[in-house]
């Protein structure tokens, strides 16, 4: 009887929290980016803690980039009488 040795395969294991900020990151910069920003910035800082992963890194930027946009619409809204549109075309 011949035995088959498995070798061990090296496996990346994502965190859910680096995933979920991710797509609160990305999705942010289009909607709510008052709430999806933070929420962003916290699963990317525990996801970091936990792993130590280069997309808990993105999370994090992303969450910023976020929070940074929300600042600049709020001040181009207060600038602009209160309102905030979008002119396309």
């Amino acid at each position: 009887m011949s035995s088959y040795s498995t070798g061990a395969h090296k496996t990346s294991r994502t965190s859910g929290l680096a995933v979920a900020g991710l797509v609160c990151g990305i999705v942010g910069i289009f909607i709510l980016p008052i709430v999806l920003g933070p929420l962003a910035i916290i699963f990317g800082a525990v996801a970091l803690r936990q792993t130590g992963s280069v997309m808990a890194k993105w999370d994090i930027g992303l969450g910023v980039v976020d929070l940074v946009l929300m600042i600049a619409m709020f001040v181009i809204a207060a600038n602009n009488g209160g309102s905030f549109t979008w002119h396309i075309g």
